[in-house]
């Protein structure tokens, strides 16, 4: 039975992961009890749909809108890429992936001809011995020509986000090529037919196994290039090339055109010489056909968008939001490969490896909010390479410790430099704070326990040999490097200070909830209690001791305690002013800022509540004038493509929508002024919450909230008025009033409840209208 939540005891404290400065556990404080609605309840049908878990009739439920495949189709063909021009480059150009398999199409350079990419997030090399940048790279593989037989002079296509599939027409002078191309189960699919006087004629080009670093420098001293790659046809027709690699493996290429369909499909063996030639052939003779494989492609990318919904009015932003979740599914899956700077769409770069200073992180951030965990192959792969991540450290050091370097190959092989040398030390624990976020989201215990909180231990064990007690009596951290920032402080980087502090407050609270009597926590506590504290001046926080940031920097390594580990937060009124000091006085030195240094911002200001700054900075990465803007297919490349920054871009809009650091769900809590209506819809959060909400007339109207793990809710709900808040039951739910517009509400595991003030409001999930027309991205 609900006690009277006047007369109830107030609802138990948890402690939350990681929201500790310094050691001090965060302390929510008991408020006064709440007054709730008793709304009566409305009569269902017995035993239906809406039955709630206790078995009452559910009184309210939501009106979804978005639950057909027409709806669907509706909605995100509004978000579609068009080009009615021919792309000439890649970051103009339709791409497709499947996690694996990775295709880019644009005009072959200096032909008449269409180019297909055709890449592979394992091919790779194999020789550590010559560092990431050549010995481990991403190797090329090849690409397709589509040669019409007159002079192309126009295109009609559509990237299709609902399907994963490239449609249109080729004009040329001679007649029309129809197409349609898609990537699935690491088959690329193409049907084209030809009109008039045109014909289909398609050839494949192996491409060298060779670095793509080649672009910025010559090979290292003592590498030998990879043999030639050899041709075959095998007997049931199919094609293949096939690469041997001079540091053992296979790459094997198969393509096969069968009628108007052509099925291309790589493998990647490794220490096999030879397992890849049938890996690919399997592929091929698994598609079957485009119509087959196409079935199977659509029912996976149809359930795939069913597990949340955003809108807002912002036409251009919408659609930009919404290929980015197509773009993130397109290349990476759990079971598959950590991403590398350029995903599954190699080209020339200097970049050919997975950078762990800032790529990684930002990769994966948006897919939380999305409710896609199945697509987080960062934390399958620091699972898998444990081993690995341990051999990384110098020999004195790995019976306790483990660490990465700045960049590596996809099994994580980058020895990492020691404290004290200048070297950039703190990557491996800034990625972890990517998967306890997965857990954070998940509450899967198997992930705290198994992945995080063992290498966890062993990356502030790292630290621990190196920190020394000073005349202060503070423990210091000698030499190292805050990523990208050309000046290497004498002591105490910040970069790494703030990950040292989030690493033992959460190994402190992990150890905790997993029921471990570490003997380790001693130290935690110590480090916590005399970590000496952030190097700041009158500019707000420095690079590190006797360090100002006084140039630019295009990375915000130095402010991480602000964001993304909110170690220094808003709900802090002492920190405010030296956040926004810091955060200024970041964006103040101008000249090395990149496109992630304006989504960075945006989410910071986000965290502040000031969604109209927040997106002023946002905007700035869309700006054209910028030296680094997005690109017209919404890629970004620098000096050669980096997948990581548009993908931060939205995470930078989820920071707007809702937040959920510190223990406390935030629902629109920065939320830009220009957008008056906003819908979420299973939008996923820290504690395995799903929010639903709507917005309208810049007012929000109701929230709904499912527990997937029985976490403590706290939700700064943003209500104004006296709040009406019931279970799933219809009975109300018992809720405690924290103060500072925030609702504790006990909430089981698998129930929802429904928070809205004043009288019931429509519960519908609907696109909104748009305010803000835009033109589609592509080259419409």
């Amino acid at each position: 039975m609900t006690s009277h939540p006047e007369k109830r005891s107030p609802l138990p404290r948890r402690a939350v992961l990681g929201t500790a400065i310094g050691g001090a556990a965060a302390v929510t404080l008991p408020g006064t009890a709440h007054a709730v609605s008793t709304e009566p309840a409305v009569a269902t049908a017995p035993g239906g749909p809406e039955k709630a878990a206790t078995g009452a009739r559910r009184p309210w439920k939501l009106r979804d809108t978005m639950t057909t495949d027409g709806a669907w189709d509706r909605f995100l063909h509004g978000q579609d890429l068009l080009w009615s021009r021919l792309p000439t480059v890649w970051y103009e150009g339709p791409f497709l992936g499947d996690g694996l398999l990775g295709s880019m199409i644009y005009q072959e350079p200096g032909a008449n001809q269409i180019r297909f990419t055709v890449q592979h997030g394992r091919v790779q090399d194999h020789r550590p011995e010559f560092g990431s940048g050549w010995g481990t790279a991403r190797l090329p593989v090849g690409h397709l020509t589509l040669e019409p037989v007159g002079t192309i002079t126009a295109v009609d296509w559509r990237l299709s986000l609902w399907n994963a599939e490239l449609t249109g027409t080729v004009t040329t002078t001679a007649g029309t090529l129809t197409l349609a191309a898609l990537i699935h189960d690491e088959v690329l699919a193409v049907r084209a037919t030809a009109a008039g006087g045109e014909r289909v004629t398609w050839t494949f080009h192996p491409e060298e196994a060779i670095s793509p670093r080649k672009i910025q420098e010559a090979p290292p001293a003592g590498y030998t290039a990879n043999p030639p790659w050899t041709t075959r046809t095998t007997a049931d027709g199919t094609e293949q090339v096939l690469q041997p690699l001079t540091g053992g493996g296979q790459t094997a290429t198969s393509y096969r055109r069968t009628g108007d369909d052509l099925l291309v499909s790589v493998g990647h063996s490794f220490p096999s010489d030879s397992a890849a030639e049938a890996d690919s052939r399997r592929h091929l003779r698994s598609a079957v056909s485009y119509s087959t494989l196409r079935r199977r492609h659509t029912r996976w990318w149809h359930a795939f968008y069913r597990k949340s919904f955003v809108s807002f009015p912002d036409q251009r932003l919408q659609s930009f939001h919404w290929i980015q979740l197509y773009k993130v599914a397109s290349a990476s899956r759990a079971d598959g490969p950590v991403m590398a700077t350029s995903g599954p769409w190699l080209e020339p770069t200097p970049w050919p490896a997975v950078w762990w200073n800032l790529n990684v992180q930002l990769e994966y951030w948006l897919i939380h909010a999305f409710n896609h965990p199945e697509l987080d192959s960062l934390a399958t792969t620091l699972r898998q390479n444990q081993e690995q991540l341990t051999a990384n450290v110098p020999a004195a050091y790995r019976t306790d410790s483990s660490g990465i370097g700045r960049s590596s190959d996809m099994f994580a092989n980058r020895e990492v430099g020691r404290p004290g040398t200048g070297a950039e030390t703190g990557d491996l624990t800034w990625a972890l704070h990517n998967v306890w976020l997965s857990y954070r989201h998940s509450m899967d215990k198997s992930l705290l326990r198994d992945t995080i909180y063992p290498l966890l231990r062993r990356t502030i064990n790292y630290y621990w040999h190196f920190l020394t007690p000073g005349s202060d009596g503070k423990l210091h951290l000698p030499s190292t490097l805050s990523p990208e920032y050309p000046v290497v402080p004498p002591q105490d980087t910040n970069y790494d200070l703030a990950l040292i502090r989030w690493g033992c407050q959460t190994l402190l609270d992990s150890a905790e909830l997993l029921g471990i009597d570490d003997e380790l926590k001693p130290r935690w506590q110590e480090v916590l209690a005399r970590l000496t504290p952030y190097p700041v001046d009158g500019n707000g926080f420095m690079i590190g001791a006797d360090t100002p940031y006084d140039q630019s920097h295009r990375h915000y390594s130095h402010l991480l305690m602000v964001y993304p580990l909110y170690l220094v937060n808003w709900d802090q009124p002492e920190n405010r002013d030296l956040i926004t000091k810091s955060v200024v006085r970041w964006h103040a030195l101008t000249g090395a800022h990149r496109g992630y240094s304006y989504t960075g911002a945006a989410s910071m200001y986000a965290m502040t509540g000031d969604g109209d700054t927040a997106i002023g900075y946002l905007r700035k990465f869309f700006d054209p004038t910028t030296r680094y803007p997005c690109r017209a297919n919404t890629h970004y490349t620098e000096a050669g493509p980096v997948i990581e920054t548009p993908l931060s871009a939205s995470q930078s809009l989820h920071d707007m929508f809702c937040q959920s650091w510190g223990g406390i769900i935030r629902v629109f809590p920065a939320v830009p002024t220009a957008w008056a209506d906003l819908t979420l819809h299973d939008f996923r959060t820290q504690g395995a919450f799903l929010v639903s909400a709507v917005r309208k007339a810049g007012t929000t109207r109701f929230i709904r909230i499912r527990s997937l793990a029985g976490e403590p809710l706290r939700l700064r709900h943003g209500l104004t008025g006296p709040l009406t808040v019931l279970l799933d039951d219809g009975t109300p739910a018992r809720s405690h009033d924290l103060g500072d517009g925030t609702l504790a509400i006990d909430l089981p595991r698998g129930r929802e409840v429904l928070v809205h003030s004043g009288s019931r409001p429509d519960l519908v999930i609907a696109p909104v209208a748009v305010s803000e027309p835009g033109a589609a991205w592509g080259l419409p």
